[in-house]
């Protein structure tokens, strides 16, 4: 039993370990042909154009306006609901809506990219008629749906776990329930709640199909959420359909885009786990 449950946690190892190698070989492989500085400091990204461009800053910023539009809608949205769901609600409702909150991580991200195109772009246009029929907007609407769940059901175990004692403690010097919570149970619960807030973003930007649907596929140095931008994600799933030859240089613009990305997830995991080290409240 012992080695089956060690071979079981191997396997996740080596999986990751798998898969960084492969990307790290293969984007070596264009950083052969490509210089680095240009792919990162570039301002054009059209691989298959001729001569090509290999400016990745387009996919990054289409990255960035998405991953921090949906989290600017699900981290108000989901840390209300948390607060609602510890310090308000009766036992009751929480049973009924936490689990009604829960199901919506179980919904395939591509019925949300279809969602985005049948009902949040028309409406989205029919607010601002300047917007595009695929932009940031409606993908950033969609995502925030999708991480919603993680920042309600993390930040809400959070603030569920505040030892009762500096409730009651709070209560006995006359605080109310308002003053208690935003001053005490918050304060007390806040590296958990910064945790989940990262984590969820780090969703947001690792997010695929919802993106590759709804924000369309024009690769730009914008900041208007009503254009229509593309994502690193999104590139990812255009170019790996096959219509480029295992080998070539567009080929591999897939590994060098996916290291990029799993730098960004990397990093904003370390810095989630760095901020709950930091953060972190111990109580007896």
């Amino acid at each position: 039993m012992h080695a089956i449950l060690w071979l079981c946690a191997a396997a996740s190892v080596f999986t990751t370990v798998g898969i960084v190698l492969i990307l790290l070989v293969e984007s070596l492989q264009f950083f052969g042909h490509v210089s680095i500085v240009e792919f990162l400091t570039g301002t054009t990204w059209t691989p298959h154009s001729n001569p090509p461009q290999f400016g990745i800053l387009p996919l990054f910023c289409g990255t960035v306006l998405v991953a921090g539009g949906s989290a600017a809608i699900a981290i108000p949205l989901g840390l209300g609901a948390a607060i609602y769901l510890s310090e308000y609600a009766s036992p009751r409702m929480r049973d009924v809506l936490k689990p009604i909150l829960e199901i919506l991580a179980g919904i395939p991200s591509v019925v949300f990219g279809y969602l985005a195109i049948v009902f949040v772009s028309p409406i989205v246009r029919s607010i601002f008629p300047s917007a595009d029929v695929f932009n940031a907007l409606n993908a950033s609407i969609v995502v925030a749906i999708m991480i919603l769940p993680m920042i309600v059901s993390l930040s809400e175990d959070t603030l569920r776990s505040v030892p009762r004692s500096l409730r009651e403690g709070a209560y006995a010097l006359g605080a109310t329930k308002l003053d208690v919570t935003v001053g005490v149970i918050l304060p007390a619960a806040l590296s958990g709640i910064m945790a989940s807030f990262i984590l969820a973003i780090a969703r947001a930007v690792g997010e695929t199909m919802a993106v590759a649907l709804a924000a369309g596929k024009r690769p730009q140095m914008t900041l208007n959420p009503l254009d229509s931008i593309q994502t690193m994600t999104a590139y990812i799933v255009e170019t790996s359909k096959g219509d480029n030859p295992q080998g070539t240089l567009g080929y591999q613009t897939i590994f060098a885009v996916g290291l990029t990305l799993f730098v960004c997830t990397l990093t904003l995991n370390v810095l989630a786990q760095w901020i709950l080290k930091r953060m972190r409240e111990q109580y007896e």
